[in-house]
């Protein structure tokens, strides 16, 4: 390989033992002898700058494996930060919308660690919807499935107690700040937003959840670092109450909540 951060290169090598010969760092330690197998499509396509998670078609997320490519954004620690807040409200058996799901990776855990939800999960993408669809049916959840584009259609939906998303938050500007891994293989459509509009798909979730969540219930949106303040802004002029930000652990903006009276 040439990347150039040593850790980097450890870490990759070993997750390419664990997937391809089914190796543990203790296995490599003790120098379990192994079967060679020829990596060398896989070591063109790192060295390529391609996300090691779709070189390896899985990327882990809140203890589990989920299936992703480049249809999907890949799963953030972020966003188990959003789930882990989700999480600590207690819901009772909820019905929960997630908008843009992606790899499913959010709509899945809710289901998953929440007894007795319902989860729908809506997103522009088939392709995306797939790789959802078949991650549901990989780790045993129960979710249903929409092709919806959530800017342009309407959402026939009984109101739900929950409305969560990961939306797309990154100016078009930003691009040049990026990473040539993210940027050139991540799909663009779930990342960008325009310039003039960064706050495109919040205002988009803050009126349509008017009528798609219950009285009393809840949203729970990832959000740009930068736009903290204008998202909170924005939830609490269109109605909402107890609308507060969340920080990361790098203590940045990350999440914004908002409950409907």
């Amino acid at each position: 390989m040439t990347l150039d951060d040593p850790e980097e290169v450890h870490a990759i090598a070993l997750a390419l033992m664990e997937k391809y010969f089914g190796l543990t760092l203790t296995d490599v330690l003790s120098e379990k002898e192994i079967e060679f197998q020829d990596l060398s499509t896989i070591t063109t396509r790192l060295n390529q700058r391609e996300p090691l998670q779709y070189v390896l078609g899985e990327a882990e997320f809140y203890g589990r494996k989920f299936l992703v490519n480049s249809s999907v954004l890949i799963p953030r620690p972020e966003t188990e930060l959003l789930v882990r807040e989700i999480l600590e409200i207690k819901l009772n058996a909820p019905r929960i919308l997630d908008i843009g799901t992606g790899s499913g990776c959010i709509a899945i855990m809710l289901n998953l660690e929440i007894l007795s939800s319902k989860v729908y999960a809506v997103d522009v993408s088939q392709n995306a919807l797939d790789i959802a669809s078949t991650n549901s049916k990989k780790l045993g959840a129960d979710v249903s499935f929409l092709l919806l584009d959530f800017l342009k259609d309407s959402l026939l939906l009984d109101p739900v107690d929950l409305v969560v998303s990961n939306p797309p938050y990154v100016r078009n500007s930003e691009k040049e700040l990026m990473k040539s891994n993210v940027l050139n293989y991540e799909p663009h459509e779930a990342l960008f937003v325009p310039n003039d509009d960064p706050l495109l798909f919040y205002k988009a979730i803050a009126l349509k959840s008017k009528t798609l969540l219950k009285v009393g219930g809840k949203v729970f949106v990832e959000i740009n670092e930068t736009f903290g303040n204008e998202v909170k802004d924005l939830f609490q002029s269109s109605g909402f109450s107890e609308v507060k930000i969340i920080k990361d652990l790098d203590g940045k903006d990350r999440i914004v909540t908002a409950k409907k009276d």
